[in-house]
Order: C-alpha cells, then sequence, then structure tokens
C-alpha cells in the first residue's frame, strides 16, 4: 500500500480512486452513523451493500440520500435484531435461500454502556447483542462468505475495560456495572474475529477487529452527562500525564474509516487476527496500564488465542449450535 491513512483519515480519502462494483457486502446496524456512512461510502465506490438493521423504517430514513457513485452500487435493507436469536436465524435463512455470496461483512452494530437488561433469550444485553448475536450471525452464513473474503468486526478501545468472563457471562452472580459489561463485549468481538480468522484462513478467509475511534453517535444515548463528562476529565488527565494532546472526537467518516480500510484496502495477511485502530494495525498495549485511553493499542488478552476458542466454545454453548 503506497498510501499511508490516518487516525484523521476519511472514508472517502481511504477509497479514493477504489471502484469496488461487483463487490457485494453486509453491514450490520445500517440505520444511524457509523453503519450508514460505511453502506454510503461503499455504495457512492461501487459495491452493492446488504445493509441489517433492527427498524427497518429508522434505517430507510437513515439511508434515503445514499446513491451509487459512476461505477454503480446499491443498498438493499433487510431486518436483523441481534437481540433476539429467532430473528438471527430468520434472517441468516433468508439469505441462504436467496443464496448470492459476500465478498466482505462487516459487524457494525452494537450497544454501549446500557442499563442493566437481558435479551430476549436471557443474555445479558451487551454480551448478547454485541457479541452472541454477531456470533451466531456470522457462522450462520460463513459458507456465503466467498473463498478470500473478509470478516471485520467493531470493537472498540472500551475492550481495556475488561476481560470476557466466560464463567459469569451474564451477571448472574457479579454485580453489573455498565462500562464493565460493555469492555467484556469489545474483548469477545476482538476474540471472535481472532478464531474464527483461525477457523477459516484456509480458504482465503481473513478476520480482524476495529477500533472507530470516539465518535459522537446514537451509540453513547445511554451515556449520562455528567458520566460522558468524568470519562473525557480522566481521559484528558491521562493524556496530559503521558504528554499526549488532549482528546478529539472523531467525525463519523473519519470513525468509519478503519472499518472500510481494514474491509476494502489493508493487505489481508496483515490484518487477519488482529486488531486495528486508525487505519493502521494496532501495537500491544501494556496490559499493566490501569488508565484508559480512546486509542493507544490492543491488550493482550483480547487477541489471546487460547482465549478466543475458549469464548467460541462457549458461545456455541449458548445459542445451542455448533460451529
Amino acid at each position: 500500500m503506497s498510501q499511508i491513512f490516518g487516525q484523521y483519515s476519511t472514508t472517502d480519502e481511504v477509497l479514493d480512486g477504489l471502484d469496488l462494483s461487483g463487490k457485494r457486502i453486509l453491514v450490520t446496524g445500517v440505520s444511524a452513523g457509523l453503519g450508514v456512512e460505511t453502506a454510503r461510502t461503499l455504495v457512492a465506490h461501487g459495491a452493492d451493500i446488504v445493509g441489517t438493521a433492527r427498524d427497518l423504517d429508522k434505517a430507510h430514513r437513515a439511508t434515503a440520500q445514499i446513491a451509487p457513485g459512476p461505477q454503480g452500487g446499491s443498498l438493499e435493507l433487510i431486518e436483523l435484531d441481534l437481540a433476539s436469536l429467532a430473528s438471527v436465524r430468520a434472517c441468516t435463512d433468508a439469505l441462504h435461500a436467496d443464496g448470492r455470496l459476500f465478498d466482505i461483512v462487516i459487524c457494525n452494530a452494537g450497544v454501549m454502556a446500557c442499563p442493566f437488561g437481558k435479551t430476549i433469550d436471557g443474555f445479558e444485553i451487551q454480551f448478547g447483542t454485541n457479541h452472541l448475536g454477531h456470533f451466531l450471525f456470522v457462522n450462520r452464513i460463513a459458507g456465503l462468505i466467498r473463498d478470500g473474503g473478509r470478516l471485520v468486526n467493531l470493537s472498540s478501545a472500551g475492550h481495556r475495560f475488561a476481560d470476557v468472563d466466560l464463567d459469569d457471562p451474564n451477571f448472574d452472580h457479579s454485580p453489573y456495572e455498565e462500562f464493565l459489561a460493555y469492555g467484556r463485549s469489545k474483548t469477545a468481538n476482538a476474540l471472535f474475529a481472532v478464531e474464527f480468522d483461525r477457523r477459516h484462513r484456509n480458504r482465503g478467509v481473513r478476520a480482524t477487529a476495529v477500533h472507530p475511534g470516539g465518535i459522537h453517535t446514537e451509540l453513547t444515548r445511554h451515556m449520562r452527562e455528567e458520566h460522558m463528562a468524568a470519562l473525557l476529565n480522566n481521559l484528558n488527565e491521562a493524556n496530559a500525564a503521558a504528554g499526549r494532546p488532549a482528546f478529539e472526537f472523531k467525525s463519523i467518516p473519519q470513525g468509519a474509516a478503519t472499518s472500510v480500510w481494514a474491509a476494502v484496502v489493508a493487505d489481508a495477511d496483515t490484518v487477519g487476527g488482529r486488531y486495528c485502530e486508525d487505519c493502521h494495525v494496532a501495537e500491544l498495549a501494556d496490559d499493566n496500564d490501569d488508565s484508559f485511553a480512546i486509542r493507544g493499542g490492543v491488550r493482550s488478552y483480547a487477541l489471546d488465542p487460547i482465549k478466543a476458542e475458549a469464548l467460541w466454545i462457549t458461545s456455541e454453548e449458548l445459542v445451542g449450535e455448533r460451529f
């Protein structure tokens, strides 16, 4: 790759000059924020996008202005509620009935820092939606991912808050904390990519996890203003102590840039089984550093192949299917 991208790169800059006509790409969560931007820029460069959304009416409104570019491109929306295994199965059954293959799957949908709750199937809502819903969805359509294809899971620097807890994934025996639960789910997203990559790389399908950056989207709708202010204050104190500049939110096009970079620009062997941020593969962070940073590397536990396999086995038991 001759072009170097970074923290401030946008989706249009990352895809500049690329013709994606003939590529069929599935993106989850195409009803707001990063999902809409991801679909917009891919369609503009000629790709045919299948976007999923829990609320199709909302998704149609949010994507009304998406238009094909000179190379063509299209957008189709389908219903998927990741907090319902029945919905996941119905959606994947429909995709198999259609039979067309995908070149890329981008798992973008998610929830963040929710009050305690459980999915229809009894899973803690962040782990159930962010990880288990996508785990079942992707594995049920794995055969529809073309040889040489790619899976991109949206993780987060929030994985720094917590490793997965395979003994108590639903907080049945421990006090619930919003960001602890979010951290577990984002670590799970990264570990899922590690194990999916291991299982499918023999046919050229590679998987990677990405951190989009700190962005103001609907994802933060559950956060109280004082909680957000305290988080930013702690972050800036840590940045100042480390000699880093004050934190700045990314724009939505900047936030979606790493997703599309990892999906269609980056070398497959470079990103396969890895965690990316700011349009590059992240370095390992110090696991003993308790400070939180929106950017700044990946914890080793989020790339641990042994833990990734254990999470896979636990996830199969929880969703009631083996892959």
